[in-house]
């Protein structure tokens, strides 16, 4: 898909430092304008390495779900931006191969929304290949969503266990302390919006 092109840095003494892991980051939602602003947002976001981008979506077969765009132009997505992660001393035939053995865990049938999505593909890959994580905000609604997931999970087996006339006072008490929690667990307590909302 297109040319690709090996793209590396040198430093102030001559030496090499490889060629540059990029986040590309994408909006799904023009509410992201608005969203950011709490820290949170719905995004696609595809790994750059070597002049070329790569991706996982879902589709309904147990092959791969990696796919390769031109940088900052995958369909569908409107480009938001890049964020430099580190650099990768590999050549393009040893990084291609390190993608085909990633592929094999990101088969197509196997995207969830909240819990293997494209952002936990390219955290995944940019922890293997720079050792740092993608930031925290470019994923963060689909951890809220496991979070709230498996804490709504977990009270709702304690309030269907119940009788029906007790479930309405604990129903409602339940789900104050798990969305504390869970708000708390992802913002701490000093944030503004908590202090506001959740504790008043």
């Amino acid at each position: 898909m297109g040319a690709a092109h090996s793209s590396s840095s040198s430093t102030s003494d001559g030496s090499s430092v490889g060629s540059p892991v990029v986040l590309n980051v994408y909006d799904l939602t023009p509410m992201n304008n608005y969203m950011v602003w709490f820290g949170i947002g719905i995004f696609h976001s595809g790994i750059e390495v070597h002049g070329l981008e790569y991706g996982f979506g879902a589709h309904d077969y147990p092959t791969s779900g990696v796919f390769e765009v031109e940088p900052r132009s995958c369909p569908g997505f409107v480009y938001r931006c890049s964020i430099l992660l580190g650099h990768v001393n590999m050549s393009l035939p040893e990084f291609r191969a390190f993608l085909e053995d990633i592929a094999e865990d990101y088969h197509g049938d196997t995207y969830q929304v909240i819990s293997k999505n494209c952002n936990h593909f390219t955290d995944d890959i940019c922890l293997r290949l720079t050792g740092r994580p993608i930031p925290g905000w470019v994923n963060r609604l689909a951890h809220l969503g496991k979070d709230m997931f498996t804490h709504k999970c977990v009270s709702c087996a304690v309030v269907y266990s119940l009788k029906a006339s007790d479930n309405q006072q604990l129903n409602s008490y339940m789900s104050t302390v798990v969305c504390r929690k869970t708000v708390l667990d992802h913002f701490g307590r000093s944030h503004p919006m908590i202090q506001q909302k959740v504790m008043t």
